[in-house]
């Protein structure tokens, strides 16, 4: 309340936004409020409207009809007091981090000093005060967007808006970024952002889901999961793809999703739902080894809700699928003391390796680790400075045509020529890949309708937003069906929808006996993987299955509601390892060794010490994420890697 009583303004106040771009309307009729000092997250599918409407908010686009207001300012009046980071990086590559503070500081007319003392503030703040000199376009992706929040930072704005900030930015920059911007809440800025990753939605105060330009759902992520009204199993058993079929079937199931080394199922009841589970799998001939009741994420709410909404598009037949290969005994990947030099740099040291046909294998790491310059060696797109690498059967001569044929490769960053239409790309790469002329068209349209661009063929690639540009790349990188390939980093942008979409063809080529090495900085994804490998400073320092890695571990995360949860977080963290302690919207995560009864009462007691009262505490399992953390803290803190990391699952 305000002093006389009327409850205080919101920071943002939309009303009736709507948005057309000639017949097409992006957002019809949107009504939201969110208050200062919150962090308040727009999720949805690509397409949803959330761009235009950051554009409206951000003072670069008009409105259609409707009021958008920003601290009771008109959105284009109030652009002095707001910061906005749009999703491409939009700062100058061939400028220093110090020089684009500067050129920004001035845009926004603040004084030269000033420009120095903030920069260097904000850039402390995110552990780059030692990058002053470093030209922007050397810097890693996860640096990159840490220098362009702080250079929106650097005018000091009362509201930051933030859509897709951390596309392409590795779990622990993702995490150092999240904990700058609960920094910035405590401090009053309002956040507004937009993600497509369910994980860091679970960070918001609150959030809304938007879809075909209308919000459908507004809550903290705690309500909208509750709201659900649907419990989750883990199941594990023989023969997933058998077993995901047979739940499908069932009346008592609402959803099953494929990982690497279980089934996640989606059922009303948790206790019909698993005596379901059990006879289904029963009557298929499979053996079940274990069913257990989790707690739902945000990602299994967000596509609840979506199916709810629009109806769900099976994956397209791959047109002209030849018949099934045996998994052959033999690597279709492997590598052996494989290391890469840079003139004093080793960017790989001596990496062994070894990826089966039918295999899902996924490589994780840090930006800078080293894992696309190991994919390149890996494919023969680069030689290695000494080691040996087998690809599709061969050693030595991996340029050949015979082994071309049978690789396919999607870039991180280049796979597709923007100034040619989507229909000239794809005529490219089948005429790059000797895709058979008989079944060229065919499989052109299947990429289109897999992207959800049916009809669409003669649209400039360049002109598509990034989540359905990576739907077509990916399309055009398995257009002549190789038997081994390489994805770097295929649904970064995507959202949950189409990443479902992806992994279902990538799991159907897996099943065809295609051996798949995918990297990728979103560890929900990465469990779907069958084996994990992880990089840190150009080592392989463990490998395992899911499960595996997370059981190796040894310790557990303690998930703590707080009095005063900012000020708790800044106090374990003084006191422990920093990457242990992270934010959650109201709740802390806290990654602790031995008997998590013992470590919780530690933890209560170290809060309670500055009068800090203690809510609730649960203790969890590690996510892949926090695995991620510790393996990189370890990696990166000790001269050998130790040896809970190497778990074999």
């Amino acid at each position: 309340m305000t002093a006389g009583g009327e409850p205080p303004v919101p920071a943002i106040q939309v009303r009736d936004l709507t948005k057309r771009y000639g017949v097409t309307e992006a957002v019809r009729g949107i009504d939201l409020e969110v208050q200062a000092g919150e962090i308040f997250g727009l999720i949805g599918p690509d397409g949803a409207g959330k761009t235009s409407t950051f554009q409206i908010l951000g003072g670069v686009m008009e409105a259609t009809g409707g009021t958008a207001e920003l601290l009771g300012r008109p959105a284009r009046a109030a652009r002095e007091h707001v910061g906005y980071l749009t999703q491409a990086f939009s700062l100058y590559p061939d400028l220093s981090v110090a020089e684009n503070l500067r050129y920004v500081g001035e845009l926004r007319r603040v004084p030269g000093p000033e420009i120095a003392r903030r920069g260097l503030r904000y850039l402390t703040m995110f552990g780059m005060e030692r990058f002053l000199d470093r030209l922007a376009g050397r810097l890693s992706g996860g640096m990159k967007q840490k220098l362009a929040l702080a250079c929106a930072l650097v005018a000091e704005p009362r509201v930051l808006l933030l859509d897709e900030p951390t596309t392409g930015v590795d779990p622990v920059s993702r995490r150092e970024f999240w904990d700058a911007l609960a920094e910035l809440s405590s401090q009053g800025m309002t956040i507004l952002l937009a993600t497509p990753y369910l994980d860091e939605a679970e960070r918001c105060h609150r959030v809304a889901l938007m879809h075909e330009g209308t919000i459908h759902r507004t809550g903290t992520p705690g309500e909208l999961r509750e709201a659900l009204g649907l419990g989750r199993l883990e199941v594990r058993a023989a023969d997933l793809r058998r077993a995901a079929d047979a739940l499908a079937a069932r009346a008592e199931i609402v959803d099953v999703q494929r990982f690497g080394d279980r089934l996640d199922v989606m059922v009303r009841d948790v206790a019909t739902g698993e005596r379901a589970v059990r006879e289904a799998l029963a009557g298929a001939g499979l053996a079940v080894a274990g069913v257990r009741a989790a707690t739902p994420t945000l990602e299994n709410t967000f596509v609840a809700i979506l199916r709810g909404l629009e109806e769900v598009r099976p994956t397209p037949e791959f047109p002209g699928r030849r018949a099934s290969a045996p998994h052959a005994a033999d690597a279709a990947i492997g590598a052996r003391g494989l290391r890469k030099v840079y003139g004093d740099f080793e960017a790989v040291k001596g990496l062994d390796l070894e990826v089966r046909y039918g295999e899902v294998y996924g490589l994780l790491g840090a930006n800078g680790a080293g894992k696309t310059t190991t994919i390149k060696m890996l494919c023969g797109l680069i030689e290695p400075s000494s080691g040996e690498v087998r690809l599709a059967g061969e050693e030595g001569e991996l340029r050949s045509a015979e082994v071309r044929q049978q690789v396919g490769y999607m870039s991180q960053k280049f796979s597709l020529y923007d100034d040619l239409s989507i229909d000239e790309n794809l005529d490219f790469f089948a005429g790059v890949y000797q895709v058979p002329a008989r079944l060229r068209a065919a499989r052109k349209r299947w990429v289109l309708d897999f992207s959800g661009l049916k009809g669409r063929g003669g649209q400039l690639t360049g002109s598509l937003p990034g989540g359905w540009k990576q739907r077509v790349a990916f399309g055009a990188a398995i257009m002549h069906e190789p038997r081994v390939l390489f994805l770097d980093e295929p649904t970064s942008g995507v959202d949950p929808i189409a990443r479902r979409a992806f992994w279902a063809m990538i799991n159907q080529l897996a099943d065809q006996g295609t051996a798949l090495l995918v990297t990728t900085h979103y560890l929900e994804e990465a469990e779907q993987c069958n084996r994990l490998g992880f990089m840190v400073a150009g080592d392989l320092v463990g490998q395992g299955t899911p499960s595996g890695v997370k059981a190796a571990q040894g310790g557990r995360v303690l998930e703590i509601r707080a009095e005063a949860p900012q000020r708790a977080a800044a106090l374990l963290k003084a006191q422990m390892d920093a990457w242990r302690v992270s934010l959650f919207g109201d709740r802390l995560h806290v990654i602790v060794d031995g008997d998590a009864g013992a470590a919780g009462r530690d933890v209560a007691a170290r809060l309670g010490r500055e009068g800090i009262r203690v809510l609730e505490m649960t203790d969890q399992d590690y996510s892949l994420e926090d695995v991620f953390l510790v393996i990189a803290a370890r990696g990166a803190g000790a001269a050998a890697p130790p040896a809970a990391v190497a778990a074999t699952g």
